[in-house]
């Protein structure tokens, strides 16, 4: 099974202004980063420059289509 490490990088100031940075490494390799920002997410996959946006709607609407189900919160 592949060790996953996920690294966030908080803002130094308010989430207003700035995203939150989770970098993703699966078995010490980057896979991305992934942005969060009040607007929306972003997937910057590993080595490149351009991301992968959804507004916090289509977000919602993928992992419930697509995401398996988890436990209760």
């Amino acid at each position: 099974m592949p060790s996953h490490q996920v690294d966030v990088i908080l803002p130094r100031r308010k989430l207003t202004r700035s995203d939150v940075i989770f970098d993703v490494k699966v078995d010490g390799e980057t896979r991305g980063a992934l942005h969060v920002s009040r607007g929306a997410v972003v997937w910057f996959p590993a080595n490149n420059q351009y991301g992968h946006r959804l507004t916090w709607s289509r977000f919602a609407r993928l992992m419930e289509h697509y995401g398996a189900r988890a436990e209760r919160r």
